[in-house]
């Protein structure tokens, strides 16, 4: 923390802000605040620039390469889980998928496009190795209705996808702007994948349907196909990790959670 007191002068007071990597802070001189950040992605400024991310104020590196970006500091809240069915959620979601902006930028940075199959291979061979020769029933079932619908991900537009789209990540300042924070895991892929999750987590499933539509699509077969197999693949990756780290509790309720999504699914497809 030091070398970013060193930045701002000793008259900012600077705290953590929390946060696995520990490299984020905020500080304070009487009335003016920021939000302090190491090596944050350099997307940060197109985010910044289409007000998707609160205003970027400046960028600094310091001797040993490392970057300091600072941000305004805003009055506001996180959104509750409830918030996330209001229509500037989708309509925010909708402006960043389809960002030419934002998927210029992620290519350049180097981003390659998530391939459906790839991840489908590799998750594969992950759950043999931590189920070994005692696969659950409903982890085959899985797996054959993966590798079962895999067609209907390809040929899909690929845009920005956040992600982590935890409704803690959603920010609403005092005056009723609405920002999506914490980019860290973003990928260029289907955004079926940002969609599901979303819609599984906080949107009632009577609900899916006004949703969409204010995110600008309508909910046909392939779309529902592609969400649910990329919900099913991310509560797989949630089962492995989960089994590797012996929480035997979360991985039953990620079984059961597989088994409705299943069912879900299939019973769409009749």
């Amino acid at each position: 923390m030091k070398d970013v007191q060193d930045i701002l002068g000793e008259e900012w007071i600077i705290a953590s802000a929390g946060g696995s990597t520990g490299e984020a802070y905020y500080a304070q001189n009487e009335n003016k605040r920021l939000f302090l950040k190491r090596n944050s992605s350099p997307f940060l400024a197109v985010l910044s620039a289409q007000g998707i991310v609160p205003k970027l104020v400046w960028t600094k590196r310091l001797e040993n390469g490392d970057v300091i970006t600072a941000q305004e500091w805003l009055e506001g809240k996180e959104l509750n889980p409830e918030e996330m069915q209001h229509p500037t959620v989708a309509n925010l979601l909708s402006t960043i998928h389809h960002s030419t902006e934002l998927l210029d930028m992620l290519t350049r940075m180097g981003k390659k496009p998530i391939d459906p199959a790839m991840m489908y291979n590799t998750l594969s061979r992950e759950m043999s190795k931590v189920t070994q020769k005692v696969m659950p029933m409903i982890i085959h079932q899985t797996l054959a209705y993966l590798d079962d619908n895999i067609e209907h991900l390809f040929n899909v537009k690929k845009m920005v996808c956040h992600c982590d789209l935890n409704h803690n990540n959603w920010l609403v300042s005092d005056v009723g702007q609405l920002y999506l924070i914490d980019w860290d895991n973003a990928q260029i892929g289907d955004p079926a994948l940002d969609l599901g999750m979303l819609l599984h987590w906080y949107i009632p499933e009577s609900d899916w349907d006004q949703w969409l539509d204010n995110y600008g699509i309508t909910n046909d077969n392939n779309l529902f196909i592609r969400m649910h197999w990329y919900m099913m693949i991310e509560l797989l990756k949630a089962y492995i990790d989960n089994q590797k780290n012996n929480k035997v509790l979360e991985a039953a309720k990620q079984l059961d959670e597989l088994e409705r999504l299943l069912n879900r699914a299939i019973n769409y497809m009749k």
